[in-house]
């Protein structure tokens, strides 16, 4: 077996955890500043430089080390057609299990009957429960990816019954799959194509989205979609903000025309050190609405241990395909963004 040679611009915090999974046949070598950046056949970057993809004439892969395109390197690549992309799946279970944590938050009124026991004050006991129960009822998964998949398997978890959404359907007749890999909800839920989502939503008790922004995302959900949901629903959005209209989302949660939402990604960021403590997340006061969760960002990106092992052993799988003479696992289409 020939000598395959993967070079990573950053040195990861855990590359010996690495190097222990690797085929025999990897050579890895690290650092941006590195000549051997020029001459590997694996390149693991987030946003390489046009000089480290143009200079290596042995370049067929790069691998981003997260989830997602940065604009930067789908810009890049594209004009290297020759090289492959791909990307890690390491954080997909966290994200999910962020996206449940935030739909059982807002269906079940925690934060503002939080707010008001820490206030010694006592009547949401008595009055008028907000509480959505949730089993039993139609969860709509927008997005079949990694991620995606994870979501219906623990939304099926809590009884519910699942739909995912996807760019196209792969169901038989009755529109049911089983657990084929990649081919949607791994408890064999449902599988519907986006044309549909005009007769999907007005039965949708929740609507979990998992999609990452591109041109075809952008306001996918907006007024005329919000309108069809029911009053009693959930929204939950853990893929990126603009996915949904700023405005028709702050409109609906204000209005009670959506019951509630719990929201992970936003629309406006920090720019610098300062700002990650002086940064409204939107245009509108979110921060004011009691029917809506508010987690900064933070579903894929948790500094723990785990997360690290975890790429690492996404990375390695990646690593490892291609040294077996596989195909590399998790290629992203450049034209779609994902």
């Amino acid at each position: 077996m020939s000598e395959l040679h993967v070079h990573i611009l950053d040195e990861p915090d855990r590359l010996d955890e690495l190097l222990s999974m690797l085929e025999p046949s990897v050579r890895v070598t690290t650092g941006a500043e590195s000549p051997e950046v020029s001459s590997c056949e694996i390149l693991v970057a987030g946003v390489p430089s046009r000089d480290q993809v143009e200079a290596n004439g042995k370049l067929r892969s790069v691998v981003i080390p997260w989830s997602g395109v940065p604009n930067r390197t789908r810009a890049l690549m594209r004009e290297f057609p020759h090289v492959s992309v791909h990307n890690l799946h390491h954080n997909a279970l966290q994200v999910a299990e962020i996206a449940v944590a935030l739909l059982l938050a807002a269906a079940k009124w925690i934060v503002p009957m939080d707010a008001s026991l820490r206030r010694d004050d006592w009547s949401p006991r008595y009055e008028e429960s907000p509480v959505v129960l949730l089993d039993g009822k139609n969860v709509l998964v927008l997005g079949s990816g990694a991620i995606g998949r994870h979501v219906a398997r623990l939304c099926a978890g809590l009884g519910m019954d699942v739909t995912a959404v996807r760019r196209g359907s792969s169901g038989d007749a009755s529109g049911r799959v089983g657990p084929p890999a990649g081919a949607g909800p791994a408890d064999g839920g449902r599988v519907r194509s986006v044309a549909e989502l005009p007769s999907l939503l007005p039965e949708a008790d929740a609507l979990i989205v998992c999609l990452p922004l591109t041109d075809e995302t952008r306001g996918l959900i907006g007024e005329s979609e919000l309108a069809l949901m029911s009053e009693r629903a959930i929204l939950v959005n853990v893929g990126r903000g603009p996915v949904i209209d700023e405005t028709a989302l702050y409109n609906a949660l204000r209005d009670r025309t959506l019951h509630a939402a719990g929201l992970d990604v936003w629309y406006n960021y920090p720019t610098d050190g300062p700002g990650r403590t002086a940064t409204r997340p939107s245009a509108y006061p979110f921060h004011e609405l009691d029917n809506v969760v508010m987690s900064p960002h933070r579903a894929g990106a948790p500094h723990t241990p785990e997360t690290e092992s975890l790429r690492m052993r996404a990375l390695a799988e990646l690593v490892n395909a291609a040294a077996r003479g596989e195909p590399i696992p998790n290629r992203v289409d450049l034209d779609l963004g994902y």
